[in-house]
């Protein structure tokens, strides 16, 4: 569960709509030859407080590349929608929210690389990276990694490298660092300014495919107990969500 929200910017914010917390498992390290395997959003609105998510899996057209790391097996990502059949919403999910993630660039970098695939060009949307912000106001952490700093912070247990699990802590641990004296609020606010100011494009909504069937989302959520390497992984439980449209 998220914290309690920390206090609103000092000023009215005309046309930002917040914070979005991104993260991605992909199928390799290199946006240009690898694709999305999962993708998550959690979305928090300018004062920090949650406003809802999206996650699922993805079919990335071939193999899905490290299962020992992401623990997706190519059996589980059959019948998940592709890319392009989900860009629709998360244009509409990303469009005048500052783009959170941890090593936020890299998800960025994955994102902008499959929005290319399919013609639809990014545009310059704010960044703000939770791992520079614990560098610079945890200093506790023994290293800047998720883990070691959701440990750092205090946050619990997560189900590391599932996009959702990894969205959700990465909330938490954005709502932690700014909550620290030592974080002028600048750092948080100046970006939601840009935000409000970036045009976003559109595009229709891929309510089926050319079966005829609907595009549903196909979400895992871990079962039990936590997860490291070199011990047991816990179960994934794979939940075939509505059509495309609730952030629930």
């Amino acid at each position: 569960m998220l914290p309690r929200p920390t206090p609103g910017p000092p000023e009215a914010l005309p046309g930002s709509r917040g914070f979005a917390v991104v993260d991605v498992e992909a199928t390799g390290r290199s946006p240009w030859r690898h694709r999305v395997v999962e993708v998550a959003v959690v979305l928090l609105n300018e004062r920090l407080r949650p406003e809802g998510e999206f996650a699922t899996l993805l079919d990335p057209l071939g193999p899905v590349g490290p299962t020992h790391v992401h623990r997706i097996r190519q059996a589980d990502v059959e019948g998940a929608p592709r890319f392009r059949e989900i860009a629709p919403r998360l244009l509409e999910l990303l469009a005048g929210r500052v783009l959170v993630g941890h090593h936020v660039s890299c998800d960025h970098a994955f994102l902008d690389r499959e929005f290319a695939r399919i013609g639809v060009p990014l545009p310059p949307v704010p960044l703000l990276c939770t791992m520079g912000l614990a560098r610079a106001h945890l200093p506790e952490a023994r290293s800047h990694g998720l883990a070691a700093c959701v440990e750092a912070a205090g946050l619990g247990w997560y189900p590391a490298h599932t996009a959702l699990g990894d969205a959700r802590v990465t909330a938490e641990l954005l709502r932690h660092c700014v909550g620290v004296p030592s974080c002028p609020p600048d750092d948080w606010t100046g970006p939601l300014r840009e935000a409000a100011r970036v045009p976003w494009p559109r595009l229709g909504r891929a309510r089926s495919r050319p079966s005829g069937t609907a595009v549903r989302l196909l979400r895992r959520e871990a079962s039990y107990g936590p997860w490291l390497p070199g011990s047991a992984a816990p179960e994934l439980v794979l939940t075939r969500a509505g059509a495309m449209g609730s952030t629930a």
